[in-house]
């Protein structure tokens, strides 16, 4: 499986690291930058990002900025994408088990970088349960990207 990666000026900081573990868990890591900590906009890292997963080029994708809010309302802006922006283990979790979100955000701001990876861990270990409300949410977001709800 293929995890793209990217960051703006704000989470440089800890992206590499990040992105290290991610090959150590025997993932391939597609990074879209930045790769400076020079100020930089955040929607350029989170479109080449979520341009990688629509695609079907990667699976899931990690976008890194202060607070992850940033990124992870950049990421939504692509129909298809379903970023979910948590600095807890759990909702890393269940945003794959239950919302089958694909791209998970995070402040470098607001995590150190031992939370980071536990995310990271949370959110690539979990599976999408794919069985009950979880599947009926799912296709309403669908709807509601499609104009249908």
């Amino acid at each position: 499986m293929k995890i793209v990666i990217g960051c703006d000026h704000a989470g440089f900081g800890i992206k590499n690291a990040v992105k290290e573990h991610i090959e150590k868990k025997g993932y391939e890591v597609v990074d879209v930058g930045t790769n400076s900590a020079d100020s930089c906009h955040y929607p350029i890292y989170a479109d080449a990002a979520c341009k990688k997963i629509l695609s079907g080029e990667c699976e899931l994708g990690i976008l890194i900025c202060g607070t992850g809010v940033g990124m992870s309302i950049a990421a939504n802006k692509h129909k298809g994408i379903r970023a979910a922006c948590c600095s807890d283990v759990f909702s890393a979790r269940l945003t794959r088990e239950h919302n089958d979100a694909n791209m998970l955000c995070f402040g470098e701001r607001v995590v150190g970088i031992g939370t980071a990876i536990d995310l990271v861990d949370a959110f690539l270990d979990a599976e999408y349960m794919n069985s009950g409300n979880h599947v009926i949410r799912v296709a309403m977001l669908a709807d509601i990207e499609n104009g249908n709800l």
